[in-house]
């Protein structure tokens, strides 16, 4: 390998990891809702992608910054209907019930945006294109970078928001052991409907940033990132937003190894081969829990 080539290389990990910021918050989204009711909600993605649809409607009467705002709030929005829809009067005592309604709802918004957009791509503002940080012979993106530190931010907020918050401390006692919480005079309702808020909220965030880094829209996103999103929770171990957040960058930078090595065409392949590996190996994940009693 020349000294070229080791540079692409590096250049093609670095600009991995960046992106991989979008994957974490994806999979940060799916850890909660698994951590706080023990279901796998499949439309997380699609709706993700929905409401960086959706925040398109003012992108002509307000300033770019702003329409990212908009598509937080606007997941927000959809995170408290998927549930509504999906989870309130289902019985979650039948998992496939659920499992079935969330697919149904992934297929619903996937429809409505190809309806509604006739399946055209759509140009997302980007922020910060063309002011790249040069570090030597590397250079980082401005687009990426900006897509990185607004994860970041929304990462931290949302740790503060665990830890630091009634609804907080709400969301984790339910996740740890709901009747108690139910005992102790939680709204369990209540602390479900926040926490798919709160996911909503990330993934409104994360379909913004797809969209920014990308340049444009599109319904076959949504597959991918659900896709990518359900590697990042298995590999950083179910429940554990810490390892959502590691395994995100790490699908990300890993990601642009293989499509620079293969190419694009073969990049999936091995990023599914990266998720067998881990589920012989470490199929706890990268943070799993300690093993308890039975």
């Amino acid at each position: 390998m020349t000294y070229l080539d080791l540079l692409d290389l590096v250049q093609s990990v670095i600009d991995g990891v960046l992106f991989g910021t979008i994957y974490a918050l994806i999979g940060i989204g799916f850890t909660l809702i698994f951590g706080v009711m023990h279901k796998i909600n499949l439309s997380y993605a699609a709706a993700s992608v929905g409401a960086a649809y959706l925040s398109l409607l003012i992108v002509q009467t307000a300033p770019p910054a702003l329409v990212f705002v908009a598509a937080a709030l606007v997941g927000g929005v959809l995170g408290a209907l998927v549930y509504v829809i999906c989870f309130r009067f289902l019985p979650l005592n039948k998992p496939l019930a659920t499992l079935m309604s969330t697919v149904g709802m992934l297929l619903l918004i996937e429809e409505a945006i190809v309806h509604a957009t006739a399946g055209m791509p759509q140009n997302y503002p980007a922020m910060f294109v063309g002011s790249n940080i040069d570090i030597g012979p590397l250079s980082l993106r401005g687009d990426l970078l900006f897509v990185f530190v607004l994860g970041c931010a929304a990462m931290v907020g949302l740790t503060l928001l665990l830890k630091r918050t009634r609804l907080g401390l709400a969301t984790r006692a339910v996740s740890q052991q709901g009747t108690a919480a139910r005992l102790c005079g939680m709204n369990i309702t209540t602390t479900n409907l926040s926490t798919f808020v709160i996911a909503g909220l990330l993934g409104g965030t994360a379909g913004a940033m797809a969209g920014a880094a990308i340049g444009v829209l599109s319904p076959l996103l949504t597959l991918p990132l659900t896709v990518k999103g359900l590697v990042v929770t298995v590999i950083g171990g179910l429940g554990s937003i810490p390892g959502a957040i590691v395994a995100g960058l790490l699908v990300g930078g890993f990601e642009n190894l293989f499509q620079y090595w293969r190419g694009v065409s073969e990049r999936d392949i091995y990023v599914m081969l990266l998720l067998f590996a881990f589920l012989v190996f470490r199929p706890g994940g990268l943070f799993a829990p300690p093993a308890g009693r039975d």
